[in-house]
Protein backbone atom coordinates (compact mmCIF):
# COMPACT_ATOMS: atom_id res chain seq x y z
CA UNK A 1 0.00 0.00 0.00
CA UNK A 2 2.61 2.47 1.13
CA UNK A 3 4.60 1.95 -2.22
CA UNK A 4 1.68 2.78 -3.89
CA UNK A 5 1.44 6.21 -2.33
CA UNK A 6 5.02 6.43 -2.87
CA UNK A 7 4.02 5.73 -6.86
CA UNK A 8 1.14 7.80 -7.01
CA UNK A 9 0.78 11.06 -8.79
CA UNK A 10 1.49 14.77 -7.16
CA UNK A 11 -1.76 15.33 -8.18
CA UNK A 12 -3.10 12.25 -6.62
CA UNK A 13 -1.88 13.10 -3.09
CA UNK A 14 -2.67 16.73 -3.65
CA UNK A 15 -6.45 15.21 -4.06
CA UNK A 16 -6.00 12.98 -0.83
CA UNK A 17 -4.74 15.87 1.42
CA UNK A 18 -7.52 17.90 0.53
CA UNK A 19 -10.30 15.21 0.69
CA UNK A 20 -8.67 15.34 4.65
CA UNK A 21 -5.86 12.52 4.59
CA UNK A 22 -3.50 15.01 5.75
CA UNK A 23 -0.84 12.22 6.30
CA UNK A 24 -0.70 11.62 2.38
CA UNK A 25 1.49 15.12 2.08
CA UNK A 26 4.65 13.57 4.40
CA UNK A 27 4.98 11.53 0.76
CA UNK A 28 4.82 15.11 -0.96
CA UNK A 29 7.76 15.71 1.66
CA UNK A 30 9.84 12.76 0.73
CA UNK A 31 9.86 13.34 -2.58
CA UNK A 32 10.92 17.44 -3.01
CA UNK A 33 13.06 17.18 0.32
CA UNK A 34 16.22 17.16 -2.17
CA UNK A 35 14.60 19.82 -4.21
CA UNK A 36 13.32 21.73 -1.83
CA UNK A 37 16.54 21.78 0.09
CA UNK A 38 18.91 22.57 -3.24
CA UNK A 39 17.24 25.89 -3.88
CA UNK A 40 16.93 26.57 -0.32
CA UNK A 41 20.59 26.39 0.36
CA UNK A 42 21.36 28.96 -2.80
CA UNK A 43 19.73 32.20 -0.91
CA UNK A 44 19.94 31.82 2.74
CA UNK A 45 23.10 31.45 5.49
CA UNK A 46 23.52 27.65 5.84
CA UNK A 47 22.36 27.72 9.66
CA UNK A 48 18.98 29.22 8.21
CA UNK A 49 18.96 26.40 5.25
CA UNK A 50 16.59 23.81 7.73
CA UNK A 51 13.93 26.31 9.02
CA UNK A 52 13.29 27.63 5.87
CA UNK A 53 13.09 24.62 4.03
CA UNK A 54 10.12 23.68 6.56
CA UNK A 55 8.93 27.05 5.89
CA UNK A 56 8.34 26.19 2.69
CA UNK A 57 6.52 23.11 3.18
CA UNK A 58 3.92 24.34 5.61
CA UNK A 59 3.25 27.18 3.18
CA UNK A 60 3.11 24.59 0.47
CA UNK A 61 0.09 22.91 2.26
CA UNK A 62 -1.44 25.67 3.24
CA UNK A 63 -1.46 27.06 -0.49
CA UNK A 64 -2.76 22.90 -1.73
CA UNK A 65 -6.29 24.50 -2.71
CA UNK A 66 -4.40 26.68 -4.77
CA UNK A 67 -2.55 24.78 -7.01
CA UNK A 68 -4.08 23.74 -10.41
CA UNK A 69 -1.85 21.01 -11.46
CA UNK A 70 -0.49 23.89 -14.52
CA UNK A 71 3.01 23.77 -15.02
CA UNK A 72 3.72 20.28 -13.04
CA UNK A 73 3.49 20.64 -9.12
CA UNK A 74 7.51 20.68 -8.40
CA UNK A 75 7.66 24.23 -10.29
CA UNK A 76 4.51 25.15 -8.48
CA UNK A 77 6.75 23.86 -5.18
CA UNK A 78 10.16 25.53 -6.54
CA UNK A 79 8.10 28.65 -6.65
CA UNK A 80 6.76 28.46 -3.38
CA UNK A 81 10.60 28.11 -2.28
CA UNK A 82 12.18 31.04 -3.95
CA UNK A 83 9.59 33.36 -2.34
CA UNK A 84 9.79 31.94 1.13
CA UNK A 85 13.66 32.78 0.52
CA UNK A 86 12.85 35.95 -0.79
CA UNK A 87 10.25 36.63 2.54
CA UNK A 88 13.40 35.32 4.81
CA UNK A 89 15.78 38.25 3.55
CA UNK A 90 13.01 40.91 4.17
CA UNK A 91 12.67 39.06 7.74
CA UNK A 92 16.13 39.16 8.31
CA UNK A 93 16.85 43.09 7.30
CA UNK A 94 14.27 44.30 8.85
CA UNK A 95 15.34 42.57 12.66
CA UNK A 96 19.05 43.32 11.56
CA UNK A 97 19.80 39.81 12.13
CA UNK A 98 22.05 39.32 9.49
CA UNK A 99 25.63 41.24 10.42
CA UNK A 100 27.09 43.61 7.30
CA UNK A 101 30.72 43.99 8.21
CA UNK A 102 33.23 45.72 6.39
CA UNK A 103 35.69 44.05 4.07
CA UNK A 104 38.17 42.43 4.97
CA UNK A 105 41.65 43.48 3.09
CA UNK A 106 41.87 39.85 1.52
CA UNK A 107 38.01 40.84 0.38
CA UNK A 108 39.50 44.05 -1.36
CA UNK A 109 42.13 42.79 -3.17
CA UNK A 110 39.91 40.36 -4.54
CA UNK A 111 37.23 42.57 -5.46
CA UNK A 112 40.28 45.01 -6.86
CA UNK A 113 41.06 42.41 -9.27
CA UNK A 114 38.05 41.64 -10.27
CA UNK A 115 37.04 44.80 -11.22
CA UNK A 116 40.20 45.30 -13.59
CA UNK A 117 39.35 42.31 -15.44
CA UNK A 118 35.75 42.30 -15.89
CA UNK A 119 32.82 45.41 -16.17
CA UNK A 120 30.12 43.10 -15.28
CA UNK A 121 31.74 42.72 -11.68
CA UNK A 122 30.92 39.01 -10.98
CA UNK A 123 33.52 36.30 -9.40
CA UNK A 124 35.99 34.79 -12.01
CA UNK A 125 36.08 31.07 -11.77
CA UNK A 126 39.74 31.05 -11.94
CA UNK A 127 39.58 33.09 -8.22
CA UNK A 128 39.07 31.55 -4.68
CA UNK A 129 35.88 30.88 -4.35
CA UNK A 130 35.24 31.52 -0.80
CA UNK A 131 36.64 35.00 -0.93
CA UNK A 132 34.35 35.57 -4.57
CA UNK A 133 31.48 34.35 -2.60
CA UNK A 134 31.96 36.51 0.92
CA UNK A 135 32.26 39.55 -1.16
CA UNK A 136 29.20 39.02 -3.32
CA UNK A 137 27.56 38.18 -0.25
CA UNK A 138 28.32 41.52 1.75
CA UNK A 139 27.48 43.49 -1.62
CA UNK A 140 24.12 41.24 -1.44
CA UNK A 141 22.94 42.39 1.70
CA UNK A 142 23.34 45.89 0.81
CA UNK A 143 20.44 45.44 -1.70
CA UNK A 144 16.49 45.06 -0.87
CA UNK A 145 15.15 41.94 -0.56
CA UNK A 146 13.81 41.77 -3.91
CA UNK A 147 16.80 43.39 -5.82
CA UNK A 148 18.62 40.46 -3.80
CA UNK A 149 17.07 37.53 -4.98
CA UNK A 150 16.18 38.68 -8.72
CA UNK A 151 20.24 39.16 -8.91
CA UNK A 152 20.62 35.48 -8.07
CA UNK A 153 18.00 34.29 -10.11
CA UNK A 154 18.70 35.89 -13.38
CA UNK A 155 22.72 36.47 -12.80
CA UNK A 156 24.14 33.74 -10.87
CA UNK A 157 21.29 30.83 -11.24
CA UNK A 158 21.14 31.56 -15.44
CA UNK A 159 17.23 31.69 -14.98
CA UNK A 160 15.13 33.12 -17.80
CA UNK A 161 13.38 36.35 -17.81
CA UNK A 162 10.13 34.01 -17.54
CA UNK A 163 11.49 31.84 -14.55
CA UNK A 164 12.33 34.58 -12.66
CA UNK A 165 9.15 35.95 -13.22
CA UNK A 166 7.17 32.53 -12.36
CA UNK A 167 9.51 31.96 -9.47
CA UNK A 168 8.86 35.45 -8.06
CA UNK A 169 5.15 35.58 -9.14
CA UNK A 170 5.97 39.13 -10.95
CA UNK A 171 5.30 40.15 -14.33
CA UNK A 172 8.57 39.76 -16.92
CA UNK A 173 8.65 43.62 -17.45
CA UNK A 174 9.02 44.06 -13.64
CA UNK A 175 11.78 41.04 -13.54
CA UNK A 176 13.54 43.08 -16.36
CA UNK A 177 13.30 46.63 -15.14
CA UNK A 178 14.37 45.03 -11.59
CA UNK A 179 17.44 43.01 -12.79
CA UNK A 180 18.69 45.40 -14.38
CA UNK A 181 18.73 48.59 -12.25
CA UNK A 182 19.48 45.92 -8.91
CA UNK A 183 22.86 44.87 -11.30
CA UNK A 184 23.31 48.74 -11.70
CA UNK A 185 22.99 48.93 -7.81
CA UNK A 186 25.70 46.27 -7.38
CA UNK A 187 28.30 47.72 -9.33
CA UNK A 188 27.89 51.07 -7.74
CA UNK A 189 28.22 49.59 -4.42
CA UNK A 190 31.27 47.28 -5.04
CA UNK A 191 33.10 50.07 -6.89
CA UNK A 192 32.19 52.87 -3.55
CA UNK A 193 34.14 50.34 -1.66
CA UNK A 194 36.74 49.66 -3.96
CA UNK A 195 37.41 53.64 -3.70
CA UNK A 196 37.04 53.78 0.43
CA UNK A 197 39.34 51.09 0.53
CA UNK A 198 37.08 48.23 1.58
CA UNK A 199 35.79 50.75 4.30
CA UNK A 200 32.37 52.03 4.65
CA UNK A 201 31.85 56.14 5.68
Amino acid sequence: MQDEKVRSSDEEIVRQVLDGNVNAFEFVIQRYRILVMTIVKKHVPQDAVEETAQDVFVRAYRSLPTFKGTGGFSQWLSSIAVRTCHDYWRKAYRSREIPLSALTEKHTQWLEHAISRAPEVTPDATEPQKEAREVLDWALGKLSAGDRMVLELVYLEGLTVQEAAESLGWSKANVKVRSFRAKMKLEKILRRMMEQGGRER
